[in-house]
């Protein structure tokens, strides 16, 4: 985080569109979560702006990579495809598209570029996607932004804390995962 901190503190006037132009990478990415950027918009320009520039981003990113997803990957099936939820998106459009898509941006253990690109893959188009991820995204984001505040005003022992709970529960996943593959 203190590395997007400081880039957009070094970037002056365009520390908004540096911000922006991090989301859609991590975006574009698909598989870098957002929260740090989050955390950097909202240590540099407080709250309420790294809110909305955070908001303002992610919508951005969302759209950039549906397009860019929509114009590289048509060929490309990942194994996820085969989630009911999932399978349900790629075959609908109109509203039943939006309601999933924004039913799905509500559900926060479901990665936004795992959205993004099914999305892309579906029959939805762009409107459609837009204006439910316009609205799905800001509950999810409502509540990330609080977290990075409690956490960023948490002591350094509380923040240890967190970091070696996060690791425990990563090897714990990527244990069991593995040893679900062997099967």
């Amino acid at each position: 985080m203190n590395f997007i901190s400081e880039a957009l503190l070094s970037s002056g006037p365009f520390s908004i569109a540096v911000s922006v132009a991090f989301n859609i990478l991590i975006s574009v990415l698909g598989f870098i979560p957002s929260v740090f950027i989050t955390a950097a918009n909202i240590t540099v320009f407080g709250f309420e702006k790294g809110l909305i520039l955070s908001y303002v981003g992610e919508i951005a990113g969302a759209a950039v990579s549906f397009w860019l997803y929509r114009k590289g990957f048509q060929t490309f099936k990942p194994k996820f495809m085969k989630n009911r939820w999932i399978m349900k998106l790629q075959k609908s459009q109109g509203f039943h598209a939006f309601w999933m898509i924004l039913m799905l941006r509500l559900l926060p253990f479901i990665p936004s570029g795992v959205i993004n690109l099914t999305a892309a893959l579906s029959k939805t188009g762009m409107v459609t996607f837009f204006l439910a991820t316009s609205i799905g995204k800001l509950p999810a984001l409502l509540a990330e932004a609080y977290s990075v505040t409690q956490v960023l005003k948490a002591s350094d022992d509380v923040r240890i804390v967190l970091v070696l709970l996060i690791l425990v529960i990563a090897v714990i996943y990527f244990f069991n995962r593995n040893k679900n593959k062997g099967r």
